[in-house]
């Protein structure tokens, strides 16, 4: 007793803890200030291995007392492959996240490529770079930076539809040899640099994109033919591009993001035909242990018979009135009915293991069910008549209501989306660009004399951030940049692939839809037919049955008055166990006949009163459970 209350303790505490430490296995969203949120991780609850408190309750006198209804509660707030499914819509929630972030990442600058980089005319290099003379590393007015887009497997590519700040900034200090010093005036030109470029880039839907960066430039060297030394060139350009033909429209770019919705849709039919599947195994579990419960029942009976017909052979043979032989005999059959009791009952407990494993999280490990039998509390009761509505009656609810047809016409519908992107592949990129930059200049001045000529550098341009940040914003060097660019392939034969491959995918998943709607009425007709056959085999066992019984009675009667042999009435006795157990049989088989009809119809839950709702969340209401 001790034991017992000691392993309740354990159980109801691991069960308690559990429950506290993961209520829900939704992701809970960043709740930081706004600013650090986006770069916060969601938290994931961990994994719920506890069962409910449902199953501690409907234990009495170390009896599981289980009904149907209770069956498939326990089921559904403890059932291991429930739970893994549950993930699959919260994953489809994410993905939809993950598709409305647009498909493409950009990648930022080469942070290396910005050392030692100078504005055109600022500097001996930036003035050999304005001049031609030398090729540019980088530049401020024209910064070259990867695109908001990388390239994808088929179809146009999509952009970035959530907003990209980006920004880089190298400290830079360097020598270098000069072989011709008529700009520079000494053999070895150290610079020290200052390189920023900052960047916030926004692509939408329609096929676009805008961008707006900033860059500045700080140089201070050693060349004594530099005017303005040390030097600031800031630099500020707004960019857009646009896609006309290919890779234009919001259909197209938004295809994964429709896509991700069906998905989001599929995922819930995909839970709701596994919800059918596990309830349908329950019920298969259920009627299957009332059946074996049944059949002990009758081999105990069994065993009743052979005892009693042992015992009146005993009394007889001791009297002198029978022979031996008679007694062996009825000792034979004695001992093959309790052979056939131990079977029963050892089957009887082998479905009680699987039926624990489909009830708990922790199967027969459990504390409380290791040691409990399951007493189910429902009988199989077959109804006066099946009463079903006409065949196309049935056929058009199987068809309207079918998890697997509903994701198959589902999953049709998501290649075509995902196809308007090869399709739209199949024309030429055109693009329009543009692109405005205001660019400024200052320094500190100084005077170059050389001989009798002396430059000082234009007072304009004297001063530091704030001079060269005024002529930016006063447009004083602007820059205008339009254009277009087309590209056609000649014979387009990969994009003309890619769709015929698409199309023909989706032909083939077509046929095999149909196909499939042509089986159910195949499989609804052999449904009908096999539950019509069940009834008519267990009537025919009932009335079997009765007819065995009635016959037992008789020869029972005549062996009393010695109109009979032991032989005969074991014979009998044999027939009536084999009629009880032909009427159990068919009652699982009837029960099994309906289950499947069901599950043709995709009335699964209906039938048996199961809510999705509660399913998704593993908490069935109590009010729901008799």
């Amino acid at each position: 007793m001790n034991s017992c209350r000691y392993s309740g303790f354990l159980y109801a505490l691991c069960l308690s803890t559990a429950c506290a430490q993961s209520p829900d296995i939704e992701p809970a969203k960043p709740q930081a200030s706004v600013l650090w949120r986006p770069y916060a991780a969601p938290e994931v609850p961990p994994v719920r291995l506890g069962n409910t408190s449902r199953m501690k309750d409907l234990i009495r006198a170390g009896n599981l007392y289980l009904a149907v209804r209770d069956a498939i509660a326990l089921v559904l707030e403890n059932s291991i492959d429930l739970e893994v499914a549950r993930y699959d819509p919260i994953s489809a929630v994410w993905q939809l996240q993950r598709a409305e972030a647009g498909e493409a990442l950009p990648n930022p600058p080469n942070a290396a490529s910005l050392m030692g980089s100078v504005a055109p005319g600022q500097g001996v290099i930036g003035s050999e770079t304005a001049a031609g003379v030398t090729p540019s590393q980088n530049s401020g007015a024209s910064v070259s930076r990867s695109s908001n887009v990388t390239l994808s497997a088929v179809g146009p590519v999509i952009q970035s539809f959530d907003p990209v700040f980006q920004e880089s900034t190298v400290l830079s200090h360097t020598s270098q040899p000069q072989v011709d010093t008529v700009l520079s005036l000494s053999p070895v030109l150290v610079s020290t640099t200052h390189a920023s470029i900052a960047s916030l880039q926004q692509g939408f839907l329609s096929g676009g994109s805008v961008s707006v960066t900033y860059s500045d430039h700080y140089l201070n060297e050693n060349a004594p033919t530099d005017l303005l030394n040390p030097s600031v060139a800031p630099n500020l350009s707004f960019s857009f591009q646009h896609n006309l033909l290919r890779g234009f429209g919001v259909a197209v770019n938004g295809r994964n993001i429709a896509v991700a919705k069906i998905n989001l849709r599929i995922s819930d039919l995909k839970f709701k035909l596994r919800l059918i599947d596990v309830v349908s195994e329950t019920l298969q579990a259920y009627y299957g242990l009332v059946a074996d419960s049944e059949d002990v029942k009758t081999k105990q009976s069994s065993v009743e018979l052979a005892r009693a017909l042992y015992e009146d052979n005993k009394r007889q043979v001791q009297a002198g009135t029978l022979a031996p032989l008679d007694l062996t005999t009825a000792e034979s059959q004695l001992a093959a009915s309790e052979r056939d009791l131990l079977i029963s009952q050892t089957e009887l407990l082998e479905r009680e293991i699987q039926m624990k494993n489909l009830l708990s999280r922790t199967g027969s490990a459990d504390p409380i069910l290791r040691e409990v039998r399951i007493v189910p509390m429902d009988g199989i009761m077959i109804p006066p008549s099946d009463d079903l509505p006409s065949l196309e009656s049935m056929l058009q609810q199987a068809l309207a209501n079918r998890a697997d047809l509903a994701i198959a016409k589902s999953e049709i519908e998501a290649a075509e989306v995902s196809a308007l992107g090869t399709k739209n592949g199949l024309l030429p990129a055109l693009q329009v660009f543009g692109n405005e930059a205001e660019s400024g200049l200052a320094g500190t001045r100084r005077t170059i004399s050389s001989g009798k000529i002396a430059e000082t550098p234009n007072a304009f341009f004297a001063g530091g951030t704030g001079t060269a940040l005024g002529q930016v914003f006063r447009r004083d060097f602007p820059a205008d940049r339009g254009g277009a660019s087309l590209q056609a392939a000649i014979f387009n034969r990969q994009a003309q692939a890619d769709y015929g491959l698409d199309r023909l995918s989706i032909r083939q998943d077509q046929l095999v839809n149909q196909k499939d709607m042509n089986q159910v009425q195949v499989d609804l007709m052999s449904s009908i037919v096999k539950l019509q056959q069940a009834r008519g085999r267990y009537e025919a066992a009932v009335r079997y049955g009765i007819l065995q019984k009635q016959l037992l009675n008789s020869e029972q009667k005549a062996y009393t008055v010695g109109k009979s042999t032991t032989y005969n009435v074991m014979q009998v006795q044999r027939g009536v166990a084999a009629a009880q157990s032909a009427e159990i049989a068919a009652l699982v088989t009837w029960a099994r006949a309906r289950i499947a009809l069901d599950q043709t119809l995709g009335m699964t839950l209906e039938a048996n009163h199961v809510s999705i709702a509660d399913a998704k969340i593993g908490r069935v209401a109590r009010s729901g459970i008799q």
